[in-house]
């Protein structure tokens, strides 16, 4: 009797888990600046990050450095949003009133006036341009040149002594560089100038000076002329749309730079000029809670002596949370350099009223030409770190996730934002985490906009594409300094180039296989190489996971991409009919989703896409007729068609068939984005590839191919100038070779009848060993002979 069943009992589930070490799930990490040292990443509420960032002072074109910055970014705050699942709010500030800003204004409102009152190139304007020259040279060479006084005469000797330096004394040439940066950029504005001037006074000798030669002068002594025009008029420029001008135009420049560059768009955009009513609030915040004074001029200045080791009024005393205030958490070492400390107040500030070196302004005193704003200490304007303290705690109050910038602003900037910040709202931390992207330097050299070094990036994109460019920043570590160099986007180039042809061959098989709707032959195609293919995608997942999870290592990550496009691509090579289409739809599926998390895509993203996508172009129709789509392929095959039956009618050889068939591949489907790629079985393989990227490789190839028949037709004609050389010596008959003019007259007296002496002059007869020597000589140049008609012959056919 068989055994019943037994009673029914819930089973036991096992969490997987249990199975797992803590150590095999990889937690997120991030570099902090406060720390020094990669630690856990962890949101003050729950995935909801705030962040705070550091956006441009508009003043001039964003460069390559703010596309390093702005891009490494937007990758982590990427890879935070669509592949850890955060809900980051991202705010970033314009800094629209500043130092800069407003001396770049009047420096271009005033050369803008001189340009429009200068009617003609005048001896007043000449005068204008050389003492211009003259202040010039006196603030930014003086103490290097060291002229005999301030006179023009001695400052233009001084000039000429450091010109012949220049070029005769290398050392103190490169000492004088090395002991100031903008050593190097003086000079050229000087230089610049000079050359400008000298012309000038040609034209006016000539009596043929013009208003176009006015306006020369005043661009090429921009440099020269700005800075003394603006010490003899900006205290007048009292209109403040002069900066609103500047700050907005360049403003609107950095987001269309933004956008080309696919840079998301900040969540939340802050003006400085738009919270100036709470910044003064803020200051006086700050005032009030004993870290900050006013100075008899009408400024604002933070007490750092009093913040620093300041006990905090928000600690318990006595127990474990009582504290005090730290100033320059992130570069304490800095806390005394002058240097760093004068940069962060701004060309127009003094500091001549503050008590401690390193105090620092957050309400500065307007003098005349600079724009004011109403205060409890008269008119002024925010200084410099005041700004973010107060835009980012109006957004995100007394504490935030994330705050990022560039490593250049990390002391005094953030650190004096740090400090300001704390003393408001009397907190122990106002930012968890500190994220500074690395400095770019270009071929080892370091690039800045006070340099006049830079590449904009309008520059850039003329060279390299948003999508190269962003590869080449994800191959770096973000935190890292970063050497642009041109081999590094060959290097990008290539690896670009792979992926494209991953994903050209990929797609096209997977269009084949979805066209061609082929019945089961009764075979899984899911054997032991399929199963390595997606056991190692498996294996590059985690790895991935675990590069991104290392303070967002993407040039570890892209590389497990690329390793992962490199197995693909050797299952590839069993060919078609042995390989199974779906394992690499998935491959290549993942590899999309990846690449455009990293924001290297285009246009919108679809369930089942392969490859970048493309970009939605302005003006074209969605629903685009038939005829419009078919229309230009159905033209290619028919003159192909046309082609082929007329060779066949003239019975022509396979060679220009096939040479028909090559037309059809380069000239006529490439650009329509066709490409079609021989495959072993002599079945093409169809491939829908941008056109541009065709026409540009079909280019490239033709280039290639004509500079090598190029270099081999200079390599024949190279070897044959060689050969003609060497004949040129058997263009003498041999029974010419020892008879005047060949010879010297009078040498020789008689010949035989090859033309060989017999006797000398006086008829004496020649001796055995020079006749010997002489006969040798004769048929040498009868070989030459001989070989020279051939060689000419053989032209004459040609």
């Amino acid at each position: 009797m068989a055994q019943e069943l037994k009673k029914a009992t819930k089973p036991t589930w096992y969490d997987p888990l249990n199975s797992a070490s803590p150590a095999d799930q990889p937690v997120l990490k991030v570099y902090n600046s406060l720390t020094k040292e990669k630690v856990e990443f962890r949101s003050a509420n729950g995935k909801t990050v705030k962040w705070y960032n550091c956006g441009p002072t508009v003043y001039d074109a964003a460069h390559l450095g703010h596309a390093r910055n702005y891009m490494s970014q937007d990758i982590v705050r990427r890879i935070l949003v669509d592949y850890f699942g955060y809900d980051v709010h991202f705010v970033m500030n314009i800094t629209d009133i500043d130092d800069k800003i407003i001396i770049r204004a009047r420096h271009n409102h005033l050369l803008d006036q001189l340009r429009a009152t200068s009617t003609v190139l005048s001896e007043s304007l000449l005068a204008q341009a050389n003492e211009a020259w003259h202040a010039y040279f006196t603030s930014k060479l003086k103490g290097v040149a060291q002229p005999k006084s301030d006179s023009p005469a001695d400052l233009d000797a001084a000039w000429s002594e450091l010109l012949t330096k220049e070029k005769s004394d290398e050392k103190w040439w490169s000492e004088a560089k090395a002991a100031d940066e903008k050593f190097t950029m003086h000079i050229a504005s000087l230089r610049k100038a000079k050359e400008a001037i000298n012309r000038a006074v040609i034209a006016i000798n000539s009596n043929q000076a013009t208003q176009a030669d006015a306006s020369a002068l005043i661009d090429a002594a921009s440099d020269v002329l700005a800075p003394y025009l603006d010490a003899k008029l900006g205290s007048s420029l009292t209109d403040p749309a002069i900066s609103r001008r500047l700050a907005a135009h360049w403003e609107s420049a950095f987001y269309a730079d933004m956008s080309k560059l696919r840079i998301l768009p900040a969540d939340t955009v802050t003006r400085v000029t738009e919270y100036v009513p709470e910044i003064v609030q803020f200051v006086q915040r700050i005032v009030s809670n004993g870290y900050a004074y006013a100075t008899d001029d009408g400024s604002v200045y933070f007490d750092t002596r009093a913040f620093d080791g300041g006990k905090a009024r928000s600690g318990v005393q006595g127990s474990e949370q009582e504290w005090n205030h730290f100033y320059a958490k992130l570069q304490p070492g800095k806390k005394g350099n002058k240097e760093a400390l004068e940069e962060g107040e701004g060309a127009l500030s003094t500091g001549a009223s503050k008590r401690f070196p390193s105090d620092f302004a957050l309400w500065k005193a307007s003098k005349p030409g600079e724009p004011a704003w109403p205060s409890a200490w008269g008119m002024g304007r925010p200084g410099w770190h005041i700004e973010c303290s107060v835009m980012a705690s109006e957004i995100f109050g007394d504490n935030m996730d994330i705050h990022s910038g560039g490593i250049d602003l990390c002391f005094p900037h953030h650190d004096n934002e740090i400090a300001q910040s704390e003393a408001y709202h009397d907190c122990r931390q106002w930012v968890n985490y500190f994220l500074h992207t690395g400095h770019l330097h270009i071929e080892g050299l370091k690039m800045s906009k006070s340099l006049k070094n830079f590449i904009t990036v309008q520059d850039a994109l003329e060279m390299y594409s948003a999508r190269q460019l962003r590869l080449a920043f994800l191959g770096q570590l973000w935190s890292s300094p970063m050497d642009f160099k041109q081999s590094t986007m060959l290097e990008v180039k290539a690896r670009e180039s792979s992926i494209n042809n991953f994903f050209s061959v990929v797609k096209a098989l997977v269009l084949e296989s979805r066209s061609n709707n082929v019945a089961s032959d009764q075979q899984h195609h899911y054997n032991e190489s399929e199963k390595e293919l997606a056991a190692f995608l498996t294996e590059t997942q985690n790895a991935f996971r675990a590069s991104l999870c290392d303070s967002f290592n993407t040039p570890d990550a892209l590389d497990r991409l690329l390793e992962l496009i490199s197995r693909t691509n050797v299952y590839l090579q069993r060919g078609r009919s042995n390989i199974n289409v779906g394992v690499v739809e998935r491959v290549a599926g993942w590899v999309t989703k990846m690449l455009r998390m990293f924001g290297l895509g285009e246009g919108p993203a679809t369930r089942g896409t392969i490859g970048w996508g493309e970009v939605e172009m302005e003006g074209v129709a969605v629903d685009v007729d038939r005829d419009t789509i078919l229309m230009p392929y159905l033209k290619a095959l028919s003159a192909f068609r046309d082609g082929v039956r007329q060779l066949a009618i003239q019975q022509a050889s396979a060679k220009e068939i096939l040479a028909l068939c090559d037309k059809l591949r380069d000239e006529d489907l490439a650009p329509l984005g066709v490409a079609l790629d021989d495959q072993e079985d002599g079945k093409a393989l169809v491939k829908l590839v941008n056109p541009d990227v065709l026409l540009r490789a079909r280019d490239e190839k033709a280039a290639a191919n004509a500079a090598k028949a190029a270099k081999k037709a200079a390599s024949a004609e190279a070897e044959r100038a060689k050969k003609a050389a060497r004949l040129e010596k058997g263009k003498i008959p041999p029974t010419e070779m020892f008879k005047p003019p060949n010879v010297e007259d009078g040498l020789y007296g008689s010949w035989d009848t090859k033309g060989i002496p017999v006797t000398d002059t006086e008829g004496k007869d020649i001796s055995k060993a020079k006749s010997k020597k002489l006969a040798k000589e004769w048929e040498i140049q009868d070989k030459l002979h001989r070989e020279w008609k051939e060689w000419l012959e053989a032209e004459k056919g040609e």
